[in-house]
């Protein structure tokens, strides 16, 4: 159902937006957890390291094809803010044609490319022909992974963020009963576990599908805004693009110093794969933050409250940093009884405990630019995002856990500054294009102007 997100409190606007969100995002997150927890219970280590590397490239082409749907979400938004019913019913309709002949495509392409992605993830050899499966089975379910994202990324456009949480509830718990049944009682290992995620998310597409048809969009879904138009599918693009492949980088990031971590030895790897999972669980909140902005401030600069666009990004910033901030003391004085609750080994402990306690500190600084990217990202700048993310990357985030890693050889805490120290030049430039955009455009009002809107 549509949401008019361009008047009233734009705090609460932002809470009632975000919060459903970050329920979603929890989800997912328990999702992915689900397939490793549930075949450790029946199977040995060879079908654990098949789900795990298996899932770990999955993850990484679901994130960038939510990238890529930001830019639908955006589109859609700005019409919705607008009053303009006809571009908003055109959007929805070549986002559904243009996102299913990609997948198609996707899905035929990487059907293909199964032995050498698993020869590129360094798959050990006991565990190769269970990733290859694995990744089989779900790359012939890669239509309804994206049709499940679109399909919410339209709903968050018309500014519902509840209905996508509903979904992702469903596929969370039809996959953890596939699970049980295809890996517990069928025994069959990673192929089950892929078959649990492939159909839980095909359920959940037919129930979004039923949800469409039931509730009053506002928007007509004729056949004739199902027809591809460059222009509208051009501008979808132009956003969702440098997204979807900014967040590539950034998941090719982190396998980087998984690498990195793992030359050092096993304990250190087991604690920097620790630390990875905690902060995953951390990062729900400022994450939430990126696409909670786009939408709002999408829906606001389509109806010309350009002032409140401002407000919304001024008030998730400090949502975002305050939130970190309060993390990051916490964890100085709980580290290591939290990486213990991960594992008994006493060096892992140690050495969690020290990369936990500085790369913490990303969720604060990381919050803050992931405010400023869908801030950028609603204007149609995402290219802006995409920048910021590469430099980031490029020049502190792998120099710097190489570097540390090299020269601070007992211990972990030098490397996880490298996180914090890359989001640190992220939110640099991001102030720097935003005052260049608010000295570019005379028209972009600040929230003072508009009244404190609480």
């Amino acid at each position: 159902m549509e949401k008019n997100l361009t008047s009233g409190s734009v705090f609460k606007n932002i809470v009632y937006f975000s919060l459903p969100y970050l329920l979603s995002y929890f989800l997912q997150t328990l999702y992915g957890m689900a397939d490793l927890f549930i075949v450790g219970q029946f199977h040995g280590v060879e079908d654990i390291t098949a789900v795990s590397v298996g899932s770990q490239v999955m993850h990484m082409l679901t994130v960038m094809i939510v990238g890529l749907a930001m830019g639908a979400t955006v589109t859609i938004g700005k019409a919705v803010g607008a009053k303009r019913q006809e571009e908003a019913s055109l959007a929805v309709g070549n986002t559904a044609s243009l996102f299913m002949g990609v997948s198609a495509v996707a899905t035929v392409l990487l059907l293909f490319l199964v032995k050498p992605i698993v020869a590129v993830m360094s798959t050990p050899e006991e565990a190769v022909s269970g990733t290859a499966l694995y990744l089989t089975i779900c790359f012939v379910g890669i239509p309804f992974i994206t049709a499940y994202n679109i399909i919410s990324s339209i709903f968050r456009g018309l500014g519902d963020s509840k209905s996508p949480m509903y979904f992702v509830a469903v596929a969370c718990a039809a996959n953890i009963a596939l699970d049980y049944l295809f890996i517990g009682v069928f025994r069959l290992g990673a192929a089950g576990a892929a078959l649990g995620t492939t159909l839980s998310q095909t359920i959940s597409v037919m129930i979004a599908l039923a949800a469409i048809r039931r509730q009053k969009t506002g928007l007509a879904l004729k056949k004739k805004y199902f027809r591809p138009q460059a222009g509208m599918m051009g501008q979808i693009l132009k956003i969702g693009i440098p997204v979807a492949i900014q967040d590539g980088f950034i998941q090719i990031a982190f396998i980087v110093i998984t690498v990195i971590a793992n030359r050092r030895g096993l304990n250190d790897a087991a604690a920097v794969g620790i630390v990875e999972k905690i902060i995953g669980i951390v990062f729900l909140v400022p994450s939430t933050m990126l696409s909670t902005v786009s939408a709002l401030s999408a829906q606001n600069i389509g109806a010309g409250k350009h002032g409140r666009a401002v407000l919304t990004l001024r008030y998730a910033v400090f949502l975002a940093a305050g939130f970190g901030l309060a993390v990051s003391v916490l964890v100085q004085w709980i580290a290591e009884p939290v990486v213990g609750m991960f594992t008994d080994e006493a060096q892992a402990v140690v050495l969690g405990g020290q990369y936990l306690r500085s790369y913490i500190w990303d969720c604060m600084f990381a919050g803050m630019h992931f405010s400023f990217s869908g801030y950028f990202c609603a204007y149609g700048m995402s290219g802006i995002s995409f920048l910021h993310n590469f430099l980031s990357i490029v020049c502190v985030r792998i120099p710097g856990a190489y570097l540390a890693s090299k020269y601070f050889a007992d211990t972990l805490f030098p490397m996880g500054m490298a996180a914090p120290g890359g989001s640190l030049l992220s939110v640099a430039v991001c102030v720097i294009a935003f005052v260049w955009m608010r000295r570019r455009d005379g028209r972009l009002k600040t929230g003072k102007e508009h009244g404190n809107i609480l």
